[in-house]
């Protein structure tokens, strides 16, 4: 289904944030596809980590089974800022524009380092052949900390996937690799070159105190900026209000999104998905 002349999605079930296992969701693009019907979205953005090699084949898909479904190109790339790794989501992007193409070809280079360099550390923990199984787990897709986390699960090392941050891939513990990411201000202009809209993700994950937040907001918006994920399934209601506070006094756009990767009890596409009514929706820039 193509995208609404109106963009007015504002009555429809949107999911504005999603991965495929062309980085590190579960799903192929297909399955996520008939998935999101499934849960009955209306609208759905596919936005893996510093790739777009999923949206041709979800859209084909879509068109093909002539599904009920509009989907949005989409991205999330990583940037670095003081220290903290902070994913800055790209909406309704021209997914064969030179300049995306070429940050993705960096930002892949960048993730392949990494990840040899973490899978050294690995084997100095006693882990061997961790590297060459989360290459296997990745296939085609970006390799992510999220893969070596699988690996180490899988094969007895930690009790789950959260152990392996917490005691060998995390910030400050040993097979941590600080990552070599480009600037916000130089993924949102990317982003904008390719046609698209600059969206901060899941602002309250980063582990930010209140005063660091606001300086992050703050340099987003001089970036260039034009929205905050001030909704996803996971968050208290003091946290939504806090979110929505943010955009309406930075004068940004209001996104919403699932950050799905897998089923899980506790977040599913769609699900608890749903923007106060006095913030500006993103799909308002796409008039």
């Amino acid at each position: 289904m193509s995208t609404p002349k109106s963009h007015d999605f504002s009555n429809l079930r949107v999911d504005l944030h999603s991965h495929t296992h062309c980085s590190d969701g579960a799903l192929s693009p297909q399955t996520l596809v008939d998935r999101a019907v499934n849960c009955q979205l209306d609208v759905l953005a596919i936005t893996d980590h510093d790739t777009t090699s999923g949206l041709a084949i979800a859209r084909e898909y879509i068109n093909a089974k002539q599904m009920p479904l509009t989907l949005i190109n989409g991205i999330e790339i990583s940037t670095a800022w003081h220290g903290f790794e902070i994913h800055i989501v790209g909406l309704n992007i021209d997914t064969e524009s030179p300049a995306l193409q070429a940050l993705i070809t960096q930002q892949q280079e960048a993730r392949e380092l990494r990840a040899a360099t973490i899978g050294a550390k690995l084997e100095k923990c006693g882990f061997s052949g961790v590297y060459d199984a989360a290459k296997t787990l990745a296939g085609e897709g970006s390799i992510t900390r999220a893969h070596f986390a699988k690996v180490l699960h899988q094969q007895g090392h930690v009790s789950t996937m959260q152990a392996a941050f917490d005691k060998y891939i995390g910030k400050g513990k040993r097979a941590f690799v600080k990552p070599n990411w480009c600037e916000i201000k130089e993924a949102v202009a990317v982003i904008h070159s390719a046609g698209g809209t600059a969206v901060m993700a899941h602002p309250v994950r980063y582990d930010l105190s209140a005063k660091w937040l606001r300086k992050l907001i703050v340099h987003f918006k001089e970036a260039g900026g034009d929205a905050l994920e001030i909704v996803l399934p996971q968050m208290s209601p003091d946290q939504r209000r806090q979110m929505l506070t943010y955009c309406l006094e930075y004068d940004l756009y209001a996104s919403l999104g699932s950050d799905f990767h897998y089923p899980t009890k506790w977040s599913d596409l769609g699900r608890n998905l749903s923007l106060p009514e006095n913030c500006n929706p993103v799909w308002q820039l796409w008039q």
